[in-house]
């Protein structure tokens, strides 16, 4: 009996274990098949590529399409238990960790964008200028990728060479080698969280008073800007409560390995996939310029298929 009863169980946990890989496949097909749609809709117009917004945009979709394909890798491989080559566990983490920190810098950057447009419009074309997006990028990878420098610099000093090659279990855990890595990554994300929160938050009470104080066809594009903002800050909410997580499933996993399990799927459907299918709707939809784009792409692209 103990032996069918342990038999059950096992059958019930991988099961359920590869409901939640089905389900995660179905959600990274799905949002990696939007992004790269949107991305190729981006390139077929010059405007689109000499627009900072847009531009910024495309960038946030390739982040998201990074973030969503090595995240998925990394959790297809843990749920198989397949041993992972060191240097291929490494080259995924450094992707995922710059990624994750490269869309919440974005989505600010975006929303400083949209400030600039409605607050300064004046100035946008001098702000906003393709010399200028090249100048965010900088700043965006240089805040990027320096929680990722850290710890891999740290994870080499402290490693023999003669660490093992290959590992079971593919995770950030694996490079945090002491736990003062750990804290500044912690410091860092808190630093970055606030930062970011207070610039959303700048932005959104600047552009709901020039919003309030319109009329007329800049009272709508006002609206319509704040809205875009408010859906920004919503984002980017989940975004930065993702740089959190880490701290939340560290505290967990030294007490209980099952519950860390469960937070952190629930962690990467709410915080990981759930902010990434919000660039589309946000730009792809909402803008009209972009969709009218993206639908003609879409109908033409349906007519050569007919024909």
């Amino acid at each position: 009996m103990a032996n069918n009863s342990s038999f059950t169980d096992g059958s019930t946990s991988r099961r359920r274990i590869d409901e939640r890989v089905i389900l995660v496949q179905v959600l990274v097909v799905v949002f990696l098949s939007i992004n790269i749609i949107m991305i190729v809709t981006f390139s077929m117009k010059d405007v689109f590529y000499t627009t900072m917004r847009y531009i910024l945009f495309a960038h946030a979709l390739m982040s998201d399409c990074v973030t969503l394909f090595t995240t998925n890798l990394m959790l297809i491989l843990s749920f198989t238990g397949n041993p992972v080559h060191m240097l291929s566990c490494l080259i995924m983490f450094i992707l995922t960790t710059v990624c994750i920190f490269l869309t919440p810098l974005t989505l600010t950057a975006m929303t400083l964008e949209r400030y600039v447009a409605i607050c300064m419009p004046l100035r946008h074309a001098e702000l906003c200028s393709t010399r200028s997006t090249l100048q965010v990028f900088l700043i965006i990878y240089g805040l990027g990728v320096i929680p990722c420098f850290l710890i891999v610099l740290v994870f080499f000093v402290s490693v023999p060479t003669n660490y093992k090659s290959y590992i079971r279990f593919c995770a950030a855990e694996i490079f945090i080698v002491h736990e003062w890595p750990s804290h500044m990554r912690s410091a860092v994300s808190q630093f970055y969280f606030l930062v970011m929160f207070v610039i959303i938050a700048f932005s959104y009470i600047h552009v709901s008073k020039v919003a309030k104080a319109a009329s007329g066809e800049n009272r709508k594009s006002s609206r319509k800007g704040l809205r875009t903002v408010l859906l920004h800050g919503f984002q980017l909410l989940l975004c930065l409560i993702q740089l959190l997580c880490p701290m939340v499933e560290a505290a967990i996993l030294q007490s209980n390995i099952m519950l860390y399990e469960n937070v952190r799927y629930f962690n990467y459907i709410m915080f990981i996939i759930a902010p990434r299918c919000m660039s589309p709707l946000i730009y792809g939809v909402r803008d009209e310029k972009f969709f009218l784009a993206l639908k003609y792409n879409l109908l033409c692209g349906l007519l050569k298929n007919k024909l």
